[in-house]
Order: C-alpha cells, then sequence, then structure tokens
C-alpha cells in the first residue's frame, strides 16, 4: 500500500500516519517528493485494510500495490532510479554504460592490459571476476583478494570504476571494500541471505537474472536487497537456459521492456553470457541498445584463446574498439549517448 499525502500535509501530519501504520503492524517508509510525500507500507503479503489510515488528516490518496513486490515497483515509484557507480557513472539516465572487462583476473599484466584496452576505446567501467563460480570444481576458481587488489589497481591507473562478483556474505564484505558495484551472478540470484547482506552494505549492486528465473522472480531478488535499505540496485538480463544448443543460452531482450514498464530500477544486458558465443556479442549488444538497456556487460581479454574462462565468448580489443563505435550510432538514433569513460570528453563517446 502507497500513501499519499496532499502537496499542504505538514509534517505532523506525515508522522501521524507513519505512527498509525506501526500500530497496524507494518512499517512506514515515507519518500519525500518534490511536489509531495508518498509513505509506502511494507510488512505485508496481501491488500492492507485501509480504514485506519485513509481518513487521517493530510491524506490525499492510498494506492493498493497490485503486485508480489513492491519498492521496486512503478506502482511505488513512477520515475525511473538512477543508480551512480562513480562520479558520472550512471545507470538509468539518458546515457548507456559500456561495462566491460574479463571474465576472471587471471594476473597483473592481463586485468591491466584489458583496462587499459576498454579506456582506450570509450568503455565506462570495468569488469572481472575475483571470485568466479564454476559448474566444475575443477575450473578456475579466481584469484579471490588478490584479484580484488589487482582490479583496485587498475582502477588507480585508468580511472575505471570496477564491477565484480561476489558469492557469499564474507565475500560480499570484501569486494565492497575494493569494488565500486558488487555483482550478483545468476547462480546467487534467490541466494536470499547473500541479498540481504548485500542491501546492508550500501553499495549499488548489480542483480543478474537466474538462468531459469521468471522476471516477477527477479524483480522479487531486487525487493530483498531493497527492503534492507539499498536503493541502489541494477537489474540484468544474462541469457536463459534453454533446449536449443545453438547458443549457450537464449538472450531475452523481452526482459527489457518489459522490467521497464514493471520498475523503475535500471536494466542492463549481457551478451557475453546471453549467447556464449564472440561472434555474436556485437549482433547482439546492438540488440539491446536498440531495445532500451541502460548498459551493456561485454566480456574482453587481450588475448581470448588463452583466457581461464569464458574465452569462446570474449571479445578481442579490436572487436571492442568496432562495438563501440557502433554502440554510438545506434544509441544517437535512439535519443542517448554513451557514458564516457572518466576524464575523457563527452564528445568522444558521441
Amino acid at each position: 500500500m502507497l500513501v499519499v499525502m496532499h502537496a499542504t500535509a505538514t509534517q505532523g501530519e506525515i508522522e501521524i500516519v507513519c505512527s498509525v501504520i506501526s500500530d497496524m503492524g507494518y512499517s512506514a517508509v515515507p519518500m519525500p517528493g518534490e511536489q509531495r510525500t508518498a509513505i509506502g507500507v511494507v510488512g505485508n503479503d496481501g491488500r492492507v485494510d485501509d480504514t485506519n489510515v485513509v481518513g487521517l488528516p493530510g491524506v490525499a490518496q492510498v494506492i493498493h500495490v497490485s503486485k508480489p513486490y513492491k519498492q521496486v515497483s512503478r506502482e511505488w515509484k513512477a520515475e525511473n532510479t538512477v543508480v551512480s557507480i562513480a562520479p558520472g557513472v550512471e545507470f538509468g539516465g539518458t546515457n548507456i554504460v559500456i561495462v566491460a572487462g574479463p571474465c576472471s583476473v587471471e594476473s597483473e599484466e592481463q586485468i591491466l592490459a584489458s583496462a587499459r584496452a576498454v579506456r582506450a576505446a570509450g568503455g565506462s567501467a570495468l569488469r572481472g571476476g575475483a571470485f568466479k563460480p564454476r559448474s566444475s570444481p575443477y575450473s578456475f576458481q579466481g584469484l579471490g583478494k588478490r584479484g580484488l587488489e589487482l582490479l583496485a589497481l587498475a582502477r588507480e591507473e585508468t580511472g575505471l570504476p570496477i564491477v565484480t562478483e561476489a558469492m557469499d556474505e564474507a565475500g560480499a564484505e570484501l569486494v565492497a571494500e575494493y569494488a565500486d558495484c558488487i555483482q550478483i551472478g545468476a547462480r546467487n540470484m534467490q541466494n536470499y541471505s547473500l541479498l540481504k547482506a548485500a542491501g546492508r552494505l550500501g553499495k549499488p549492486v548489480l542483480l543478474k537474472r537466474g538462468m531459469a528465473a521468471t522476471i516477477t522472480d527477479l524483480l522479487l531478488s531486487a525487493e530483498y536487497i531493497i527492503a534492507e535499505g539499498n536503493s541502489q540496485v541494477i537489474l540484468c538480463e544474462r541469457g536463459l537456459r534453454s533446449f536449443d544448443t545453438a547458443a549457450r543460452n537464449m538472450f531475452d531482450l523481452n526482459a527489457v521492456p518489459i522490467v521497464q514498464k514493471l520498475s523503475h530500477l535500471p536494466i542492463v544486458a549481457d551478451p557475453s553470457h546471453g549467447t556464449g558465443r564472440r561472434d555474436m556479442v556485437i549482433p547482439m549488444t546492438r540488440a539491446a541498445i536498440a531495445a532500451g538497456a541502460d548498459g551493456i556487460l561485454v566480456e574482453l581479454h587481450p588475448n581470448p584463446d588463452r583466457a581461464k574462462s569464458d574465452g569462446a565468448q570474449s571479445l578481442y580489443p579490436e572487436q571492442f574498439v568496432k562495438l563501440m563505435h557502433e554502440v554510438r550510432l545506434i544509441a544517437s538514433a535512439i535519443g542517448r549517448g554513451i557514458t564516457p569513460a572518466v576524464g575523457t570528453d563527452a564528445v568522444e563517446s558521441r
């Protein structure tokens, strides 16, 4: 339930409404706006009896939120949420953020070469896994804390903010110390303890859709993070597991406009995991931009043939240059721009 106050409502009237909601056994979340304040009611699974609230002084309207998720819904908040992971790097605004880098941090030389390539081509942020959840326990699992230190070194040299994955609660705290944005991977989308922990850390969170998750599942997982007081959530479409073996996954670009209709949170697309094929990454990036994605996650490696993970879907640096050129053209055609690399002239990215 959402209680919309009159524009002339006093602070005392707002406090009375919050008190009544608390007495009903729910939590009140005041949301001051430019013209009026709305008060969200959380802690309920079904419809709330509004009898005690609707007639209170200062109350203009009571809206019953029909979705199972509350705070992530458009009913709760009509305007887009803009999530900033660093000064000038914002998801959900007019500009599109391009995040690129290797699947895994493998060495100092490799991650620095990747970061330089991303920045040189005009990418906005650097991705790279320090902790890697792999299907096989014998596959490369990442460098752990050393990987985070190398990511921080790459940020220091290039200025690119860091997006990297956390696999558990302890790892999330460590990632929060080093990274600018905590990624929750597809395998952990419904790891509710991890979602709650990430919500409490207060860092921006990039939440990937699970391999067999519905859009409602994704939005409910985002609700766990926001319910802990962290509204800085970026959603990510990264492909669904399918019966078709022609590509690694089924890249569901329907999710982009659907999520944007249902939720105020920004949504980005990951064509690297969405397809699993290097030759499909650029075409599907173009499609994701055209569909309205607020950002793109792309895997890039200085030498994909020697990558310790996901080499088959990683772009060569020269391919990433081509991708950046094409996304600028498409973004311009739909009235958007590409967020420039930190410290560069915005004209470069148009």
